[in-house]
């Protein structure tokens, strides 16, 4: 995936998230409402996430030291973990927290700003402009990601996909938008039977769809974060790259790892020609580096074994 697909993604979401949690707070100083605090901090949520997110590929552009060998590819995994862990903490629970916290003070009768004020309104047009605005950055994130998902189904492209941005700027905005409708339901109903409850059950909601969008996000990096193999095309083209290669008979054994989105590493034992001349042998290896980063230019650290196919030797 081109980063810079992903970084457009980030910095719509980024800008429109900014402008929303504003004006989501600003209603919920007028009105009082507990749905519009609990998006409000969502947004607050999600604008921390797409910085983030923006740092952890900044970070991993940095060259290789002595210390990270390896680059820091890996920082964009990082970002994106630390991402779901505000989601589930910032996010859900909060939301989740402040529903409690109303649904007792509902239960004891205390007075619903929401219904007291003369600000009623205003949540109504804040959720509606926030639709607007999030519809915007969804489909920027949807048209962005499209450019790279292929045939593939879009829970396929969030379980398989070695770039984070995208799936986080997709899960983020659907969920954004599914709380807003949560929010507009729990106000516009609170507003229409003067029950407080259904204010109290939209951000409860929000809350649990939160805790499940992280949930879902930190299953997918971590696995990013353990170490995941090249995808089966990726391992059949530099297999295959291989083979083809001058003086390769075949490959023993192949072993491949993402050390960050787009760097790859691949470990290889291969059999080649028998030969007493070494510099034949590394004429050899050298042909079959130039294959497989020519069949793969993600492959930035490269690691080939020369063999004896014994089996043909004997």
């Amino acid at each position: 995936m081109s980063s810079q697909g992903g970084t457009r993604a980030v910095v719509a979401a980024l800008i429109a998230n900014a402008f929303i949690a504003a004006t989501k707070f600003g209603a919920w100083a007028l009105t009082g409402a507990a749905s519009m605090l609990a998006e409000g901090v969502h947004s607050v949520a999600d604008t921390s996430n797409q910085i983030l997110l923006l740092r952890g590929g900044r970070t991993a552009k940095q060259e290789a030291t002595a210390e990270h060998p390896f680059g820091y590819g890996r920082a964009r995994y990082i970002s994106a973990f630390m991402v779901a862990i505000i989601l589930f903490s910032l996010g859900g629970l909060f939301a989740l927290y402040e529903a409690l916290h109303k649904y007792e003070e509902v239960v004891g009768g205390h007075p619903n700003e929401l219904l007291e004020g003369g600000w009623w309104w205003v949540p109504i047009v804040v959720l509606v402009a926030a639709i607007i605005a999030e519809s915007f950055s969804f489909r920027t994130a949807i048209r962005e990601s499209l450019h790279v998902k292929g045939s593939q189904s879009w829970p396929r492209f969030i379980r398989t996909s070695k770039s984070p941005e995208l799936p986080v700027i997709l899960l983020e905005d659907f969920a954004a938008l599914l709380g807003l409708v949560f929010a507009l339901l729990g106000v516009g109903l609170t507003l229409i039977t003067r029950n407080g409850l259904f204010d109290v059950a939209g951000t409860a909601f929000i809350g649990v769809l939160l805790i499940l969008v992280a949930i879902t996000l930190a299953v997918e990096t971590r696995s990013l974060l353990l170490g995941e193999a090249a995808t089966p095309e990726a391992v059949g083209a530099i297999t295959k790259a291989l083979v083809a290669a001058d003086g390769v008979e075949r490959v023993i054994h192949l072993k491949t790892l993402h050390l960050g989105p787009e760097e790859v590493l691949v470990a290889a034992k291969i059999a080649v020609e028998p030969t007493s001349s070494a510099r034949r042998v590394a004429e050899v290896i050298n042909n079959a580096e130039v294959a497989i980063r020519t069949a793969n230019p993600m492959v930035t650290a490269l690691y080939l074994e020369p063999d004896i196919d014994r089996g043909a030797a004997s």
